[in-house]
């Protein structure tokens, strides 16, 4: 490269094209680790991938450490983050660095997990710049974790419930700082992760406060309800003309089933309790979709609600993130530490980077199958500033302000009380 800055509209892509032509990961790429339970042909584990860029702390498939791993004291009451794919925001990644209680001097890892893709997020992760600085503050563009004390960035790419009850894949997961799920089809999230040892070990970073966070399809399955995308992605219009109609899937289903980070008996992510995530908001026009989405999760009670939802009108909320958006979060819900949020972006976005908070008011009046969906005042509350913070204790906010109006479906079109009806 002929400048350390990389301009925010290529930062995405960086993510996910390989970075072997800047010579700055070492691949530890690892097939048959071992027999597990759950492998096939020849008692031989599945496939995953292993990259590291920094200290090395394990050999691929070798549950042995090679050296001390870093034991680091979160700072923050269960951190964390959820972005809104596009352009990755680099501030938000070093509060992730911060609240693990990385400092310099004390080391750290952070693991990037996926089904697909490559350790694209590595380098960017520990350097400060295209030269692989670590001595220096991180230019536009880059994390510079090393200069934080980070040690190391690993990714481990995980394409099958196999490879996720892996022993090796669950040891180096089970001993990060931090965890990042990276962007990608979250139906591969649920098909090839849920139910797995993956999940357990996820399950128990998140208890232990441990950051974790995810952009795109990595933000979507971190809420309590998924849009699983089993059948392929819905727009808004087809959502709001059916709201039952062949695309819209959802985890858990039925929605009182366990979800994947949400399971019986224990929600692991309490501040995104009977929420919603969808990422690339405004870009692609989610607004229809969210509203459709919440209230398939309202209950059916005196001809109102959906026919399979759970919920009071109350208490389904929906969080629709912007590109080039992250939302901070931490907290354990209680009346001295709320549920908090703030919204961070880089300094170069061209866009809102804005989040939408939705929360529903009433039940939906028509809700069925092969009809269009009429349901009234979903309040929407746009939080577009990084000064301002969010109560997701009790959905209002906490310092600052928001932009507040009103959206509504009648019989399939959405309308808006905000000034000239836009959505957004």
């Amino acid at each position: 490269m002929a400048s350390f800055r990389i301009h925010p509209a290529r930062r995405a892509a960086l993510r996910s094209a390989c970075c072997a032509a800047l010579g700055l990961s070492l691949s530890l790429a690892s097939l048959a680790a071992g027999p597990t339970a759950s492998a096939k042909g020849g008692g031989k584990a599945p496939a995953y991938s292993y990259f590291v860029t920094g200290t090395a702390y394990f050999a691929a498939g070798n549950l042995t450490p090679l050296r001390p791993l870093p034991d680091t004291l979160p700072t923050a009451v269960k951190p964390l983050v959820l972005m809104g794919g596009g352009p990755d925001v680099d501030s938000a990644y070093r509060w992730m660095i911060d609240k693990a209680g990385i400092r310099p001097g004390s080391g750290g890892r952070f693991v990037v997990i996926r089904t697909t893709g490559t350790d694209a997020y590595d380098p960017y992760l520990l350097y400060s710049d295209a030269s692989n600085a670590t001595n220096t503050a991180a230019v536009d563009g880059f994390v510079g974790g090393a200069f934080l004390g980070l040690t190391a960035a690993e990714t481990l790419i995980i394409p099958s419930l196999a490879a996720a009850n892996d022993a090796f894949v669950n040891k180096v997961l089970s001993t990060a700082n931090a965890v990042w799920i990276a962007g990608g089809d979250q139906s591969t999230y649920l098909n090839n992760w849920k139910g797995s040892a993956l999940q357990t070990t996820l399950q128990g970073l998140i208890a232990r406060g441990v950051p974790i966070g995810g952009t795109s399809a990595g933000a979507n399955v971190l809420g309590e309800f998924i849009y699983s995308a089993q059948t392929g992605s819905v727009t808004s219009a087809q959502a709001l003309s059916n709201p039952f109609n062949k695309y819209m899937s959802f985890d858990p289903q039925p929605f009182s089933a366990s979800s994947f980070l949400a399971p019986s008996g224990g929600d692991h992510i309490p501040a995104l309790s009977n929420t919603f995530v969808d990422p690339h908001f405004d870009e692609r026009d989610r607004m229809g979709r969210l509203v459709s989405f919440m209230s398939r999760s309202i209950a059916s009670s005196a001809g109102f609600g959906c026919a399979g939802g759970v919920l009071a009108a109350a208490n389904a909320r929906g969080i629709g993130l912007g590109v080039e958006t992250a939302l901070l979060i931490q907290g354990d819900g209680s009346a001295s530490l709320p549920f908090t949020g703030q919204r961070v972006t880089n300094i170069s976005t061209t866009t809102d980077s804005a989040v939408y908070f939705v929360a529903a008011q009433t039940s939906p009046a028509l809700c069925q199958s092969g009809k269009p969906l009429t349901v009234q005042n979903m309040r929407v509350k746009k939080l577009a500033d990084s000064s301002s913070q969010f109560n997701l204790s009790n959905w209002q906010t906490l310092s600052g302000s928001t932009s507040d109006y009103d959206v509504s479906a009648n019989a399939g079109v959405l309308t808006s009380s905000k000034p000239g009806g836009g959505f957004y």
